[in-house]
């Protein structure tokens, strides 16, 4: 297939966080943040957006049409998703043009209607057409609604993320707020920052390019993307009560933390056969032979990176990147510096793998083959309705946890990234056509909705040395970011990470049985 691009996307909607309780446990004084209500929770010392003087256009935001086709026949999906990856690239595409005729923009008021919103347009509306089509085509029914999606709008300069409560998810779901992780227990690594490099590099770094879109690509992050996490009220709030009939086991999977750079910028999940579908580059661990064209027949052939050698399921997250004007290895390609993703790639220095059990249930084994998505890379431009992102500070996990913005941390501390799966399945998918609602979160009190049932949470903790950002005169030096989508500017919030479960030797049976009978695994 020669179609190139897509990475899921989700709602324009907000939803008020939960992040949630942390349990501080001995060994060494460990600690492991419980994200009950796995979601974002908007922190009390959020930025003061400003727009810029001017204006000026920062990005464009396109309607979602991915997350609208939720019932798309399988016969379908194939051209669906292909079709749905050239969305995608026609918006990379618009953004490079945006982001390289500042100077037009800025003698034309009409010009960015004109040369790109205009003619971007016309471009979705002729492929949201042969999506209807194709559907239709093998008996399905498509949304007469999805023509209304073609035209996408310009964000000005510092926009806040979208908070008006909708949701586009064609099934009325939010994929935030009900997230669980209800083990407090951190079996391995220790909670030191050490190594901690203070030093400020000026090599285009924080130069507020691109329009004031900030970063040394000019497309992000900005000062005010950035929080001193010391100044941050706590936001954690306590997990729910555990019942009766709790799975309470733990099971730990120790897969490394990608040293030997196993590295693509594909989503099998959402853009199979489809070169460069993430548009940004993704550390794996576990599986090692992912990529955009790997298959269910291919997986079990992929070998892995876990201690365990029946584990080959694939964990994969977009690399975090230190923007100190280094020229990486794909400085110069696709998902790279071309889209605007550059600076030193950082090496997780912990990656806890885990899953852990319901407060109020037991679970069922995870089928083969289930694919998970969670957070968006999109929310830029979709709103925080499937956000799900948490980022904090060694020594701050059980105290703050935060979406919107990266945390700098005090000295001896290290930069963390947290994630918690959806923990609720349908009973009968591995996937579903928006690559949601086969799954779901559970609710504030833990239990899962009617027809789904309770399978294991996969939580993951990735730990880095990051040197410290310094803001100033409203210019941030010694950014990082976590790769993302070109018009994304690099936020927060974009942070997402991807799961398919591949195991071997009763491995799947072994995690659940583990988990109801209350036992420590690895």
């Amino acid at each position: 297939m020669g179609r190139n691009t897509r990475k899921r996307r989700s709602s324009m909607a907000t939803k008020a966080i939960a992040a949630s309780a942390a349990l501080a446990l001995g060994g060494g004084g460990l600690i492991w943040a419980n994200f009950y209500a796995s979601a974002h929770e908007s922190n009390n010392s959020a930025p003061n957006w400003t727009k810029s003087a001017a204006g000026q256009v920062a990005t464009i935001a396109c309607p979602d049409v991915g997350q609208q086709l939720t019932d798309v026949p399988d016969r379908a999906r194939g051209e669906v998703d292909g079709e749905l990856a050239t969305l995608d690239r026609q918006i990379t595409e618009f953004y490079q043009r945006l982001a390289s005729t500042r100077d037009a923009q800025a003698k034309d008021a009409s010009f960015v209607q004109n040369t790109i919103l205009g003619p971007l347009k016309d471009r979705r509306k002729a492929i949201i057409d042969r999506i209807q089509l194709e559907i239709n085509r093998v008996g399905g029914n498509a949304p007469d609604s999805l023509d209304q999606l073609a035209p996408c709008t310009g964000t000005p300069a510092e926009q806040p993320q979208t908070t008006d409560g909708q949701n586009q998810n064609g099934d009325g779901q939010n994929q935030n707020g009900d997230g669980q992780n209800n083990d407090g227990q951190n079996g391995d690594g220790q909670q030191d920052g050490g190594g901690q490099d203070q030093g400020q590099d000026q090599n285009g770094n924080g130069g507020q390019q691109g329009g004031g879109n900030g970063g040394q690509a000019g497309n992000g992050p900005t000062a005010a993307d950035f929080v001193d996490i010391t100044q941050v009220q706590p936001n954690v709030k306590a997990k729910p009560r555990r019942t009766g009939n709790a799975s309470t086991g733990t099971f730990t999977t120790r897969c490394g933390v990608n040293a030997n750079k196993n590295f693509n910028t594909d989503n099998v999940i959402v853009a199979p056969g489809v070169t460069n579908g993430a548009h940004h580059t993704h550390d794996y661990v576990g599986n090692q032979k992912i990529n955009a064209f790997s298959s269910n027949d291919t997986f079990l052939q992929g070998g892995t990176s876990c201690q365990n050698k029946n584990d080959l399921s694939s964990y994969y997250w977009p690399v975090l990147r230190l923007q100190d004007g280094t020229q990486e290895f794909d400085q110069n390609r696709d998902g790279g510096g071309k889209e605007g993703n550059v600076g030193k790639i950082l090496t997780v220095k912990q990656a806890q793998i885990k899953y852990v059990g319901s407060p109020t249930s037991k679970v069922v084994a995870m089928p083969q083959f289930l694919r998970i998505i969670t957070g968006d890379a999109k929310t830029t431009t979709n709103g925080l309705a499937n956000a799900n992102a948490h980022w904090s500070c060694t020594g701050f996990e059980n105290k703050v946890q935060l979406t919107e913005q990266y945390p700098i941390c005090p000295e001896g501390s290290s930069v963390v990234r947290t994630f918690a799966f959806q923990s609720c399945w349908d009973g009968q998918n591995i996937d579903s056509a928006n690559h949601r609602t086969h799954v779901d979160f559970a609710d504030a009190n833990g239990n899962c909705r009617n027809g789904f049932k309770a399978i294991p949470q996969l939580t993951m903790r990735l730990v880095y040395d990051v040197p410290r950002p310094v803001i100033e005169n409203g210019q941030v030096k010694n950014a990082y970011a976590v790769d993302g989508f070109p018009e994304q500017l690099h936020k927060a919030a974009t942070d997402h990470d991807d799961f398919i479960s591949i195991t071997t030797g009763g491995l799947a049976n072994k995690i659940a049985n583990c988990l109801n009978r209350g036992q420590r695994c690895a």
